[in-house]
Order: structure tokens, then sequence, then C-alpha cells
């Protein structure tokens, strides 16, 4: 995981000072103010976004001195198995979400990793507040700053912007998904990979651990789409319809490869069984026809003083033909009764 190295800093080690968007007087996006002037940017009643690293004790005492959230709020900021969910509290709206992305550390290609991003959402501002760099959150900031016109939208825009960014995140893992089972059908119905069987069950944890990832910001974006809000007006929860419907989306993309992954692990077991099946069938030809020969040899080989053929020159070769001859005859009348 990297984090964002200015001046001054130490790399390695998270920005001392929270990140922070304000609107001036002319209209403009001003970046990078100092905390001490969150206080006044607030009494402005403008546009003012500050993106707090958890980490740092110093950023975090602003979400009680300068925003003054609840408790109970800022100690699930602390919390890094935080649900995923909506709670309406006097003055703001408190978001927690989840972004998804594919771990670049590990050897494992199937490894997700996940961060727990908190939203403070009200009349004029976006508290922003996550334990190290967050893909969607450094970039809407870029965005700012490349279109600084983007804060006469509001912060609700900017929050839209930053779920809208989080749930797209979920499009190139499904991409990726989608190439596995393509190679998943190749090497069970072409190849017959004896160890595709583990990546299927990898792959479908994978799926299964997106699903239960995009359920619960099913619901948080149902709320913040359909149920009134004095912080988000009518004409700006159309957008959050949009992300609420590429969720729709992904959840249906990730139904269709669980069905997928399940029919590729039946065609698997099914090919195991076909398999182990025509195995046994040859089995059982090889003993019917070596039956004869148990038989007539055993008996043959008896240690008695007369046996028949036993002084012929030709018996053995007659009992040969006879061993033989019975072991086709077996074969033949279980491939008749369909047995074989």
């Amino acid at each position: 995981m990297m984090t964002r190295i200015v001046p001054g800093t130490v790399p390695g080690r998270p920005d001392p000072t929270p990140r922070i968007v304000s609107r001036s007087d002319a209209g403009e996006a001003v970046f990078d103010a100092h905390p001490r002037d969150i206080a006044q940017m607030l009494a402005e009643d403008s546009y003012l976004w500050v993106d707090i690293d958890s980490r740092v004790h110093s950023q975090h005492a602003l979400l009680e001195k300068a925003f003054g959230i609840h408790p109970l709020a800022i100690e699930d900021t602390l919390n890094p198995a935080s649900r995923v969910k909506l709670e309406e509290y006097a003055g703001y709206t408190y978001i927690v979400t989840r972004t998804v992305q594919m771990a670049a550390d590990t050897d494992d290609p199937y490894d997700l990793e996940t961060i727990d991003l908190h939203c403070f959402l009200g009349a004029n501002f976006l508290v922003t507040v996550h334990a190290g760099a967050v893909p969607p959150v450094d970039t809407v900031m870029e965005l700012l700053r490349r279109s600084p016109t983007m804060v006469d939208r509001g912060v609700e825009r900017t929050l839209h912007a930053i779920l809208d960014t989080a749930v797209d995140a979920y499009f190139p893992i499904l991409d990726q998904i989608d190439a596995f089972i393509d190679g998943l059908e190749e090497r069970v119905f072409v190849d017959f990979d004896e160890h595709a069987l583990r990546d299927v069950f990898n792959v479908k944890r994978l799926v299964l651990s997106l699903r239960r990832y995009l359920q619960p910001s099913r619901e948080v974006l149902n709320v913040l789409t359909n149920r009134p809000s004095a912080l988000i007006q009518p004409e700006v929860q159309i957008y959050f319809r949009d992300i609420y419907d590429h969720v729709l989306r992904i959840n249906d993309a990730l139904d269709t490869y669980r069905d997928l992954l399940s029919s590729t692990m039946d065609a698997y077991l099914t090919q195991v069984s076909n398999r182990l099946g025509a195995t046994t069938k040859g089995l059982s030809v090889v003993a019917t026809m070596s039956l004869p020969f148990v038989v007539v040899s055993g008996m043959w080989g008896m240690n008695f003083s007369h046996m028949p053929l036993s002084n012929w020159p030709h018996g053995f070769w007659v009992l040969l033909l006879v061993q033989v001859a019975l072991g086709g005859l077996l074969v033949a009348v279980l491939r008749r009764q369909k047995l074989l």
C-alpha cells in the first residue's frame, strides 16, 4: 500500500496534516489550508472537504475538536472491522463504505484488499476518514485539482464522486474474474487439469467475498437514493441512483459468475466420475477375460495323478483356446445385457 509523500515528510510515514479543500470568495477551489482555519471555513457556510488519516492522532482529533462528531462515530472510525452502514446524526450523516481492490503485494492472485472509508456529510462540509491511502479519495482529490470548478457543485456531489469511484473499482475485478473463469473452463473441459478444482474454489471464494462486501453498500445507496434528506437535494439524489444501478449490475454479474463456477465445478466432478466409470469398465473387462483362465488353470493345476488331457501333446493349446473362448463369451453376454 502506498502513502502520499509531500516535502518535509519522511517516506513511508503518513502526512502530518490533513488534506483540506475549500472554496474562496471568488468561487475557486483552495487546497491545503491550515487546520486552524477549519472553524472559520465552517462559519462561512461554503464548501469544505477535509480528508483525515486516522493513523495520525492530530488529524483524528479534528473530528471532535473542529466538527463535534459524536464519540460513538469517532470510535467507529478507529475500528478496522466497522460494518458498512448509514446513520443520521444531528447536523450530519455518517456513512461507512468499503473500498475493494486486488492485493498487489501477495503471491495469491485471488487475494482482495479492503479499506474502510468513513464519510461525514454536513450541510456545507464533507469529512473523509481512513487509515492509509484510499484510491477513490485520491482519484477525486486529483480530479478536483484538475477541475477546481467542481467545488461549485457542493459537498454532496463530492461524496457522490467518491462513492461512484469506489463502486466502479469493482468493474476491473469483474473483468479479472471473467478471465479467471474462461481459463478455468478451458482447463476443465479441454485439458482436464486435476488441479483446476482448487482454483475453482478460490475464484468462488473471491466472488462470494465481493458479494459480501457489496451487499451492505446496496442498502446504504438505497437510502441515499430514495429517503428524503435535508443534506441531499432531490436533484442530487438522481446521481446516487446511478451508483445504485451500478451496484445492482455488479450484484447480477456476481450471481452469474457464482452460477458459472458452480456449473464448472459440477462439470469437473462429472468428468471425474465419467473417467472413473471408464476405468472401472476397462478393469471389469480385464477381470471378466481373466476369470476363465483363473478357473481352468486352477482346476488343471491341482496335484492329481490323472488329469484329463494331461498326457495329450495338444492339451495345453486346447485348454488355452477354451479359456479365451469362455472369456470372449462372457464379455459378449455382459455387453448384450448392457452391463459393460
